[in-house]
């Protein structure tokens, strides 16, 4: 025989004595026979994520929308969306005898009856919150550090859209039990659709299936909250978690982090491991939060009646900001063409989406000014960036002074003051304390970014005092490592966009747009020598460091 043949064999030999494959590996074969599996997993499970503390403020929001889907379906099993007219005879004796509707018994029934429901409510609502909260802080982080530029432009919508579903989300299941406290509040929104001119009236009829309150509303809200709302967040959360692993991670400035590299840990088994334990960790704190702290206690302000309202109604406090608005709005109608204009509440009511829509549309006001088309995979320091870092800051400012004036009753109830004095305070401070924030914020970071001038000249104070032959007393400075010196010079300083001369080489005045000069005007307000420190040069540091310096 020969060596081919004997290899032959040889080889035959060796497949035979080759122990079986397993279950799981016959699994494996089938799946990736079929998927692709194995080819997909291979080029993205070893993707290096980058590693920081304010990254996790994503995946608080991503865990507790997990939570939110679970106990949900739980709930959904046992709640009946039916305003059918019901007397009560249950374990709350308090309500024995009480008529309300089918939704509330269902809502009581969960609490006192249904083992584990009153938990399962608790936890429910508090990553409702938590899940609002979480997305908030986490844009504002993306705002903060410009984790929005090219190439996320699109995931910074797909964020802001879960916001603004978040928010009506929260609104429409706050209203499914039908007690007075939600009751209220659909009560609230319905004034607000009414306000709307000529359309309000047929919107509100539309909604509530006749006069207010009808009998449709908890049914309406019930598929729109339980299924067409969740199922879009669904997808835009999916969309978004594919293009955050599909787009390199951002990561903050430092030594080897640079546009086309990521300094971090490996997806598997680093990142999934943290990752898993991380989201046992926000279901345990909101497990704790709903068997600790009690929320929503429906039983304590009944069934919903249209001619009673709660002492203290306050909405969830995604929702103060929209009510706030609308509480310490001047009460302003005018008739015309035999229409009543509720000015007092449609203003506002307007405002609310388009102070975020201002949120929402930002990243390409500042692409069209800065007119920067690169990829931007390094985050910004808020410092270096003061003008933005002011506008989020009074962002922020006016929503806190809003929700201040959502609860204005609240408020003077606890301090002891009069409801008009906070309701005046918050008229004046809406003007007035954004315009604060945005001064005193932009100050802030331009002392910071002297600082780290200095810092980079100069190195660290010490603290120790050194006497000269001079007989001069000086603090010695320590300089600052490689390293260090990476991180606060690595971010640019490029010109503003400017219009260029009014007059052309032959003389002849240009024709410059409008766009084209508040573009300039913009530029410069933003990155001009007024919202910026120009950082040290090579030749500055080196003439500094480079002789017998007394540092």
């Amino acid at each position: 025989m020969g060596d081919d043949g004997a290899r032959r064999v040889y080889g035959t030999d060796s497949a035979r004595r080759r122990p079986p494959a397993g279950k799981g590996e016959k699994l494996a074969d089938w799946a990736d026979g079929r998927l692709g599996l194995f080819a997909l997993a291979k080029a993205n499970m070893r993707k290096v994520f980058p590693d920081h503390w304010s990254f996790m403020l994503g995946e608080v929001t991503l865990y507790s929308f997990v939570v939110l889907i679970l106990t949900g379906v739980y709930l959904t099993l046992f709640f009946e969306p039916s305003m059918q007219e019901v007397a009560y005879h249950g374990s709350y004796t308090e309500l024995n005898g009480v008529l309300m509707s089918r939704a509330f018994e269902s809502t009581l029934d969960i609490s006192f009856d249904v083992r584990g429901g009153l938990l399962i409510r608790q936890i429910h609502h508090w990553a409702a919150l938590v899940f609002i909260t979480g997305m908030l802080v986490h844009m504002m982080r993306v705002f903060f550090t410009g984790a929005f530029r090219k190439p996320r432009e699109l995931n910074w919508l797909f964020g802001w859209t879960l916001l603004m579903l978040g928010i009506i989300t929260g609104l429409t299941g706050y209203s499914l039990p039908d007690d007075l406290l939600s009751g209220t509040g659909i009560r609230f929104a319905q004034g607000a659709i009414l306000s709307i001119p000529i359309v309000g009236t047929y919107l509100s009829f539309f909604l509530f299936g006749g006069e207010f309150p009808g009998e449709d509303i908890i049914s309406r809200l019930y598929p729109v909250h339980i299924l067409l709302l969740p199922g879009i967040m669904l997808g835009l959360v999916t969309a978004h978690l594919i293009l955050v692993f599909y787009h390199k991670h951002t990561q903050f400035p430092g030594p080897g982090r640079e546009e086309r590299s990521v300094v971090g840990m490996p997806f598997l088994p680093v990142y999934m491991a943290k990752a898993g334990g991380f989201f046992f960790l926000v279901f345990g704190v909101l497990a704790v939060m709903g068997a600790v702290a009690q929320i929503n206690p429906v039983w304590a302000f009944g069934p919903y009646r249209p001619d009673l309202v709660t002492t203290g109604a306050q909405p969830d406090w995604y929702l103060g900001f929209s009510e706030g608005l609308i509480r310490v709005m001047p009460g302003w109608e005018i008739n015309l063409w035999g229409h009543t204009l509720v000015l007092g509440v449609f203003i506002p009511f307007s405002l609310f989406p388009l102070i975020l829509l201002a949120l929402g549309l930002y990243p390409f006001l500042e692409a069209w000014v800065t007119g920067d088309r690169r990829e931007h995979h390094i985050l910004d320091r808020p410092r270096n960036a003061p003008v933005r870092t002011g506008l989020g800051v009074a962002w922020l400012t006016l929503y806190a002074v809003l929700l201040i004036g959502g609860g204005n009753d609240i408020v003077a109830t606890h301090l002891h003051l009069s409801i008009n004095v906070i309701t005046w305070f918050v008229r004046i401070g809406v003007f007035v304390l954004p315009v604060a924030a945005f001064i005193v914020t932009k100050k802030i970071c331009m002392g910071l970014q002297r600082r780290d001038r200095a810092k980079v000249l100069h190195g660290r104070e010490t603290g120790t005092i050194k006497r000269l032959p001079t007989g001069e007393y000086i603090e010695v400075h320590e300089p600052l490592t490689q390293a260090e010196l990476f991180t606060l010079t690595q971010h640019e300083q490029l010109p503003p966009h400017e219009t260029g001369p009014e007059v052309d080489a032959a003389g002849v005045r240009r024709r410059i747009k409008r766009s084209e000069r508040l573009r300039a005007r913009l530029a410069k307000a933003m990155y001009g020598p007024d919202a910026r420190i120009e950082k040290p040069t090579v030749e500055q540091y080196q003439e500094i460091t480079g002789g017998d310096h007394p540092h």
